[in-house]
């Protein structure tokens, strides 16, 4: 392929017969959806029926990369896991950073499509033009951290990069990760179960090739003034400095950190999962992924107390909220010791902290009692319970077996109204924000395509006060309603055109903090940076790059509809819609879903009463290859 970026090659493994074949990227696609999650909705809906069971055979995990990873752009080493979600059963899809993307791409492949089920454990290993599977029945049962460990050690080289499920994995946990480089998750949606169920303990990549951008004196410049706007961009310096932790006290500013599963958005022991406070006790090392000159991730250590000993990278603001304020548990040194066990055993945090949460307030409110927990008396602010219900979950060990199935099968499983307590939208955990206090995020939660989702187009000028930037894109006159978090009118003009900027960015696939900030400006950066890196001028165009967006974003909702999925499921748990904010700045407030809804299904194009694409949009996407797939 002549295109700058691609390699030009899919690679799958068949894992039924052991085979492995190289086909061509078809052209076609590269104008249509760039690559990322753009290529891995157009294969997944053709080659994955609808009705397929997740954890089937039938079911395809596909890891992605897009036309910039392992290049001099800034922070172009994230990649994507996508497969049929078996926590959620609709779509599923899972972005993680670390090296693993580029690796893929210096081996010569634009994307890798796992296919069928070996019948004994093995790992996936690729070196170049080298393929195999090798027996893995020896690190069946042991942790991500080990597996990868030992797949080096074996193969003498330190620069292999491994993505590993662990025993969760194993044990088909509905919410269990992939881990890359020991402590970086594709965390959210199930993806390591559906390696577990193909009995693929591992996938091991090296590469030694490199990305042949189209323009290389373009594409250089570019990517030096990218590199320095990250440099002096004062939120993306503040993020290398404390990573997401700056998060805790802005939520807890806003009354958005959620406490005791979300019933309150005001924590009284924020300050203790602050960076202020965890910074200077806990931080010994900073780290980074390919590309990135922030460094956000930290190395951590706990010298004292109940977990001392305990060294982990992590975890993020989601992990402080998910086992520390959503649990009423005040203390850095549990959110650090759950995030090593959910890296270790392969767990998604939002998704383990979420369900435990969920179980603590049905058995406060005696849905469940001792007897349906063998014996364990549930409670708020309780350290070791919490670590131990993981344990259990990632063992499937008595209670934790229910637990291991998410928060709404669990709720579906005991009955007696459990459901009032599980936080989920379409099965998927609700993460650490709240529509009562930020309405956009709400509409974004109830809309996105794999569930409960804040990476797909989290609004922030409704959120950090950028009057500036809302009022040159919007216009003065839709201001005060665009940036009052308290209101539903234009949150959907605000959700959709971010939730079309990030598609964009993942199907390249790129970081945050790449391009320019606020993420509304994200378009203009990828139409100049795109033909220069690809050779494709229809790629340098904010309408042509808007249009590319609305049909991934459209194929993601038609997946969906072949599972059944309509408006009746946009919808957010009632404790978001009906119980108001009791206490802080949003005190009082909750959410008025159906107007948003309504003006975002207009925007989009899609059927106002079925919240699905109308027949005018599909055209319109050139899409109506999609009703032979239906």
């Amino acid at each position: 392929m002549s295109l700058g970026g691609y390699n030009g090659k899919i690679l799958r493994v068949n894992l039924s017969d052991g085979s492995f074949e190289v086909d061509p990227l078809p052209k076609s696609w590269v104008k249509d959806y760039i690559g990322g999650d753009g290529f891995g909705v157009k294969l997944l809906f053709e080659e994955v029926p609808g009705g397929t069971d997740p954890l089937s055979a039938d079911n395809k995990l596909i890891i992605g990369t897009g036309p910039i990873t392992g290049t001099m752009w800034p922070m172009s080493g994230r990649t994507v896991f996508i497969s049929k979600a078996p926590l959620t059963g609709i779509w599923g899809e899972s972005h993680v950073g670390g090296f693993l993307g580029p690796e893929l791409k210096y081996a010569g492949y634009d994307m890798l499509v796992v296919e069928g089920k070996a019948e004994h454990p093995v790992y996936i290993r690729i070196e170049d033009t080298h393929l195999e599977l090798c027996e893995a029945s020896h690190l069946w049962g042991s942790t991500t951290d080990q597996t990868t460990i030992n797949i080096k050690k074996a193969h003498h080289d330190p620069d292999i990069q491994v993505a590993a499920i662990g025993p969760a994995g194993e044990r088909l946990v509905r919410f269990a990760s992939v881990i890359v480089n020991h402590a970086r998750a594709a965390g959210r949606t199930g993806m390591g179960s559906v390696l577990g169920s193909k009995n693929v303990k591992a996938i091991a990549i090296r590469g030694h090739g490199g990305v042949d951008v189209y323009d290389h004196e373009g594409f250089f410049e570019l990517a030096k003034k990218a590199h320095r706007r990250v440099r002096e961009n004062p939120q993306a310096r503040e993020m290398g400095k404390w990573g997401t932790w700056i998060l805790t006290a802005v939520k807890q500013e806003i009354g958005e950190l959620p406490t005791y599963n979300h019933r309150t958005g005001v924590f009284p022991g924020f300050e203790k999962l602050t960076g202020d406070y965890i910074r200077p006790r806990f931080t010994i090392s900073d780290r980074a992924c390919f590309g990135c000159s922030l460094g956000c991730k930290k190395v951590n250590y706990v010298k004292t107390g109940p977990f001392a000993g305990t060294l982990e990278e992590g975890p993020e603001y989601e992990g402080l909220m998910a086992f520390g304020s959503s649990l009423g548990i005040d203390d850095y040194a549990t959110t650090l010791k759950a995030n090593q066990i959910c890296n270790r055993y392969g767990m998604d945090i939002i998704s383990a902290g979420a369900t435990i949460g969920f179980a603590i307030e049905a058995f406060e409110n005696g849905v469940i009692t001792e007897k349906d927990t063998g014996g364990l008396k549930l409670e708020w602010g309780n350290r070791e319970q919490a670590i131990h219900l993981l344990e259990m979950i990632a063992a499937r060990q008595e209670f934790g077996n229910l637990l291991a199935e998410g928060s709404k099968r669990a709720a579906e499983s005991i009955g007696k109204g459990a459901g009032k307590y599980a936080m989920h939208v379409k099965g998927l955990e609700v993460s650490g924000q709240d529509g009562r206090t930020h309405r956009s995020i709400g509409l974004g939660h109830a809309t996105a395509a794999r569930g409960a989702d804040h990476l797909r187009s989290l609004v922030v000028v409704d959120q950090l006060g950028y009057e500036d930037v809302a009022a040159k894109r919007w216009g003065a006159d839709k201001l005060p309603e665009i940036i009052d978090p308290y209101t539903e009118k234009y949150k959907a003009t605000a959700v959709v055109e971010s939730e079309n900027a990030y598609c964009i960015r993942d199907t390249l696939i790129v970081c945050w903090y790449s391009v320019s900030w606020p993420p509304i400006f994200w378009m203009e950066d990828f139409a100049e940076m795109l033909p220069f890196a690809t050779g494709v001028k229809h790629f340098g165009s904010v309408k042509n790059l808007t249009e590319i967006a609305e049909r991934v974003v459209t194929m993601k909702r038609l997946f969906n509809k072949r599972e059944g999925i309509t408006r009746r499921d946009d919808n957010l748990p009632d404790r978001f819609t009906k119980e108001p904010m009791p206490e802080g700045p949003g005190k009082g407030q909750t959410v008025d879903l159906d107007p948003m809804l309504d003006d975002y299904y207009r925007l989009r194009g899609w059927d106002l009463k079925t919240g699905l694409p109308t027949e005018e949009t599909i055209k319109r996407l050139s899409l109506e290859w999609t009703k032979a797939h239906s």
